[in-house]
């Protein structure tokens, strides 16, 4: 007899530059801001705010590698670039145009020509100066404070592969494609938990590995979604079908936002554990 795994984490992805294609890792540190090395740098464009994928599909081309000194810029059909971690003094940018400033520093003409050319229009390439607060307080439940990179909103998307499971039948049964968990972007996939257990878990903790974090509520999908992350090709679903099945509070939902609740590190295959809810919140048995 066939038992259904325990839950687990099974796959870790980081996006150096907002928008690029992902890099995937066995394990990732966990900071207070996020993985290590996710979303640091940034496209800007002459207002210096931000470019992403609901502006520029050619983005899914830009593969962006880390390193000690900086960052390593790679697409298919364009020569490499190594950008040398700037120096230069610190401008503000804005990853929307509503959002509060932050501090970044720019990369220098070489990788904004490299970028634009890829993406087809100009932009400028900024590394963040310090993690910092974009948005008004108040505006996000469980806020996490100052600790945000260039991320739309919390420092870590979670995603379950029961739900995109649940999601692509609905596809199928419509006459439509299944997606990859890529159309997503989130950063860390659990499996072994049932389909959409996670709407339930605003508030609450869990644990992967030893290292917690806290469920700050499910995350309200864009344009990005429908977006082939390996072709640049843009159509219409899943936004058609989560609108059908998944419109809660005018909002198209799918993977949860987390925040760290303390350093340490993640691994494919360690166990996902929801912790119980605070006192307050336990069922009581009456």
């Amino acid at each position: 007899m066939t038992h259904p795994a325990a839950p687990h984490l099974a796959a870790v992805h980081t996006y150096p530059v907002k928008g690029c294609h992902r890099l995937d890792h066995d394990v990732a540190q966990v900071e207070p801001w996020g993985l290590a090395g996710d979303r640091r740098w940034m496209l800007v464009d002459a207002d210096g705010v931000g470019v992403t994928q609901r502006e520029a599909t050619d983005l899914v081309r830009l593969r962006a590698l880390p390193h000690p000194d900086g960052l390593l810029l790679t697409a298919a059909g364009r020569p490499d670039l190594h950008v040398a971690d700037p120096t230069a003094d610190p401008v503000q940018v804005r990853v929307f145009t509503s959002r509060w400033p932050v501090d970044a520093v720019p990369a220098g003409p070489a990788a904004d020509h490299w970028l634009g050319e890829l993406v087809g229009r100009p932009v400028r390439l900024v590394r963040l100066a310090r993690p910092a607060r974009h948005l008004d307080p108040g505006e996000r439940a469980h806020d996490p404070g100052d600790q945000v990179s260039f991320a739309d909103e919390y420092p870590l998307l979670l995603a379950s592969s029961a739900s995109l499971d649940a999601l692509n039948g609905w596809l199928v049964e419509a006459g439509a494609d299944p997606v990859p968990m890529s159309r997503f972007r989130p950063n860390l996939v659990v499996t072994g938990t049932p389909a959409w257990a996670e709407d339930d878990w605003a508030g609450r903790r869990f644990r992967i590995g030893a290292t917690t974090f806290r469920a700050a509520g499910p995350c309200d999908r864009c344009v990005v979604t429908t977006t082939d992350q390996e072709t640049g090709v843009r159509g219409h679903e899943p936004l058609r079908t989560l609108a059908r099945h998944r419109n809660i509070g005018r909002k198209l939902l799918f993977g949860l936002h987390a925040v760290p609740e303390q350093t340490g590190r993640v691994a494919v295959g360690d166990p996902f554990t929801l912790l119980p809810p605070p006192a307050d919140q336990a069922d009581d048995g009456r």
